[in-house]
């Protein structure tokens, strides 16, 4: 099967990056860090009101675990779309899932 190497970015990441890009990288790590405790502090106080008003006791424990899986699930979301650079995007510009890569002569 023939390899398509992929389609150009239109505008290739900048090499030197000034002040501003790493303010708004700092940005995203502190997103990071702050998300998961975040979110399951919410999901804690979503189910303490629901078991406040549905007179139960046990949702308050599943509001903590909800929070806590949709914030795990936003933070690596968040990871793998900061790290674009990374992983199997680099393996594909060389033309195999191996990320050994290959030349014309071994063609």
């Amino acid at each position: 099967m023939p390899f398509n190497p992929p389609i150009p970015d239109p505008k290739p990441p900048r090499k030197f990056s000034g002040g501003l890009d790493t303010l708004v990288q700092a940005e995203k790590l502190m997103q990071i860090a702050i998300m998961l405790p975040s979110s399951a502090f919410i999901g804690w106080l979503a189910g303490a009101w629901l078991d406040k008003h549905l007179h139960q006791t046990w949702i308050g424990l599943a509001g903590i675990v909800f929070g806590g899986v949709s914030g795990l699930v936003y933070v690596i979301r968040l990871v793998v779309a900061a790290g674009g650079g990374t992983g199997l995007h680099d393996q594909t510009k060389t033309g195999d899932k191996d990320g050994k890569g290959s030349s014309d002569s071994e063609l």
